[in-house]
């Protein structure tokens, strides 16, 4: 059978009046490194496999910090058999920043396996003083096998005003040349990291790139956002956290 879960998160200044998981999302309060308030998100079985259908939302208060990362990389997985008539597996993150909020999105990879379908949703609202770090790193396949189908969509509005809105569809079924010089040109890593934050719109950020295969580009409004290519998933890493580094963000998870 699939799984329907959803975990929900709500931080606040005084800590985290709720913290509930479902299914493969379970929530774990860890130790912070810096003020505010820290979630590690703990599978607690195998998913997303396909035909699951998976929710995280996370609600950081006015004047609240909180930082989630993972325990693990997400594996999307082929559905079961009893389950092959929903083929494909959703994951859908919901994130809301309010006033002087900080929110540190920092989950583990994604990787895609031979023969699983991922359609992944992230959602973002940020108030006007709200501060956002999000990662996404995708791995496709695991070592020494093509990648599954993987699409993901990353929209970003602070105020109620677009400040990013993409998508990326990889693997089989995805638009020709996903995989050409002009995409991923043969690397097996690809990610971003969003920075967003009022700092941006006093003082915007100058589009550069970041070695060989990076670029750091202004958003049109308070943000910045690093695109990545890397082989494997530590190349990708290494590349990201040298951004934050940067940024005076050390940050784990």
């Amino acid at each position: 059978m699939s799984v329907t879960a959803t975990a929900r998160i709500v931080a606040t200044r005084a800590g985290l009046p709720v913290l509930s998981g479902e299914g493969p999302l379970a929530l774990r309060r860890t130790r912070a490194t810096g003020a505010g308030s820290r979630v590690t998100v703990v599978g607690a079985m195998s998913a997303p496999l396909g035909g699951d259908r998976l929710a995280i939302e996370a609600d950081v208060r006015d004047g609240a910090r909180l930082t989630v990362d993972a325990a693990a990389a997400t594996v999307a997985l082929p559905g079961r058999r009893a389950d092959r008539g929903a083929r494909y597996a959703t994951y859908d993150v919901r994130l809301t920043v309010g006033e002087d909020a900080e929110l540190n999105w920092l989950p583990q990879q994604i990787i895609s396996v031979r023969g699983s379908d991922l359609r992944m949703r992230t959602r973002v609202e940020l108030g006007a003083t709200g501060r956002l770090v999000l990662r996404e790193e995708q791995i496709l396949g695991r070592h020494g096998e093509p990648s599954g189908t993987l699409t993901t969509r990353l929209t970003v509005h602070r105020t109620g005003r677009p400040l990013l809105d993409q998508e990326l569809s990889l693997g089989p079924g995805a638009p020709d040349g996903w995989d050409g010089g002009a995409v991923l040109g043969g690397h097996r890593a690809v990610g971003q990291l969003l920075l967003a934050g009022p700092e941006f719109a006093e003082k915007p950020a100058e589009p550069r790139m970041l070695g060989d295969t990076a670029v750091l580009t202004p958003l049109a409004g308070a943000g910045v956002l690093v695109t990545a290519l890397a082989p494997d998933a530590l190349g990708l890493r290494g590349i990201l956290d040298e951004v934050l580094l940067a940024e005076g963000r050390e940050l784990t998870g």
